[in-house]
């Protein structure tokens, strides 16, 4: 006679289903993303037409509530320009290029 050992299932879950994000919360952050993103693509047009004949590929750091931005030949020269004055702020980057995209998909 054999036995065969009882296995038992485990349940896939999160580790800590305490610090779950609610549907809403998640939904909500979306809405605000595509909006900080659509306030970065404005600023962008805006702005590319007047400094892509001088600073053509260089990055741009985009502050969307102020409108601010930040430009150097380095992303990490112009991340630190625009920390200083918005330590605590979203900001997107960019590349002053037809497209506004930093490399290749």
């Amino acid at each position: 006679m054999t036995h065969t050992k009882l296995t038992r299932l485990r349940s896939q879950g999160r580790i800590f289903p305490e610090y779950s994000i609610p549907s809403e919360e998640l939904d909500k952050r979306e809405v605000e993303k595509q909006a900080r993103v659509k306030r970065y693509r404005e600023i962008f047009v805006q702005v590319s037409s007047q400094l892509l004949q001088n600073y053509y590929n260089w990055f741009i750091v985009i502050e969307p509530h102020s409108g601010d931005y930040f430009i150097d030949p380095e992303e990490e020269v112009a991340v630190q320009k625009a920390r200083l004055k918005y330590p605590k702020g979203m900001v997107g980057i960019m590349r002053l290029n037809e497209t506004g995209t930093c490399g290749r998909i």
